[in-house]
């Protein structure tokens, strides 16, 4: 801001925020009807695309010049749009792609809870519960659409983050490593992948690992060095490994129902082992971060949080394990090695 340019006027800067969730609902409702691999594919005019996806076409056309306006799109004639380096990342057929994400975000098991972010506010409880009466997996459960979008949301971030996580630490030198509840594998892919001499295990409930197996993720030269295990981890663990990670996992719960979870983990962890917890990050008080906003999504959600560096250390210390060191990666994740005590 230049010495003589106005102060930003409050109120105008708040009102931006209230464009946000609209912005949001449009691409996520672009991202659902895979308008950015159609225009990829040639369809440039919402004519065509309208006729394509069965739409109405002035909506569509409404839509992607609103989009357009913010860098999403670009209208190159009237009607007429094609993808921008900011659209492209919406695309099925891309590395990097998030439209499963935004999928998932602006889909009914998300935007409904939003909807009742007050009563968590006043409660503590998870809107997610109140309105389907029950935990959010336990819905999932019952709605196979709606898990099949999670899962493909959660494959796509973990997809994105992989690599970085990967290279982030040297876990060839635990020679074995489980990834508890580690979803489609795509996660121990990444790390397997990055590290020849690992031994890698993906633990989770049965029909997970059948859908890992359908995904085909740890296939390939990586095949023979993996294996899959049943593990309900509020029961038991297996062991058998020196490592053990979880991604996203202690977040989705309360301290109470953390605590189970890791002294699982330490019960099968052995003394010269680790246990690596990969979760986001929360920057200094007044800065932004991710890790704040998905704390929102926690507390509508699952009823669980995210963690500053303070409380995993003292999680960690109450389930036999003292914190080791936190290691930050490219992306907003951070690792934390724990050894056990």
């Amino acid at each position: 801001m230049t010495a003589n340019a106005p102060a930003p006027n409050p109120t105008m800067q708040l009102l931006q925020y209230r464009s946000q969730f609209a912005i949001h609902q449009a691409i996520a409702a672009i991202a659902k009807f895979g308008v950015a691999d159609l225009i990829e594919r040639g369809l440039h005019s919402t004519a065509d695309l309208a006729r394509e996806l069965s739409l109405n076409e002035d909506a569509l056309y409404r839509t992607l010049r609103a989009l357009a306006g913010q860098g999403i799109f670009e209208e190159t004639s009237p009607r007429s749009f094609r993808n921008t380096p900011l659209s492209a990342p919406l695309r099925s057929d891309v590395p990097g792609s998030v439209r499963s994400l935004f999928v998932f975000s602006g889909c009914e098991f998300v935007a409904g809870p939003f909807q009742e972010i007050a009563y968590s506010i006043q409660t503590g409880v998870a809107s997610r519960h109140m309105l389907s009466g029950m935990d959010s997996f336990a819905y999932l459960a019952q709605n196979p659409e709606l898990a099949n979008i999670f899962d493909d949301a959660m494959t796509g971030f973990s997809n994105l983050v992989g690599p970085g996580v990967a290279a982030a630490c040297d876990f060839s030198v635990w020679e074995s490593l489980t990834d508890v509840a580690g979803g489609n594998g795509i996660l121990l892919a990444h790390i397997l992948k990055a590290h020849k001499n690992l031994r890698g295990v993906l633990a989770d409930v049965p029909h997970v690992l059948e859908r890992a197996r359908e995904r085909g993720f740890l296939s390939g030269e990586i095949a023979a060095r993996t294996n899959m295990q049943t593990c309900n981890f509020f029961e038991e663990i297996p062991s058998g490994t020196r490592a053990y990670l979880m991604k996203s996992i202690i977040h989705d719960w309360d301290d109470d129902q953390a605590l189970q979870i890791l002294r699982n983990c330490r019960r099968a962890i052995p003394a010269n082992g680790a246990l690596f917890i990969v979760e986001m990050g929360l920057s200094e008080p007044n800065q932004p971060s991710m890790g704040k906003i998905i704390d929102l999504y926690m507390l509508v959600l699952t009823g669980g949080k995210e963690r500053t560096t303070d409380e995993y250390s003292a999680l960690l210390d109450r389930s036999g394990f003292r914190l080791n060191r936190v290691v930050p990666t490219p992306s907003p994740f951070v690792i934390f090695e724990a050894l056990p005590v």
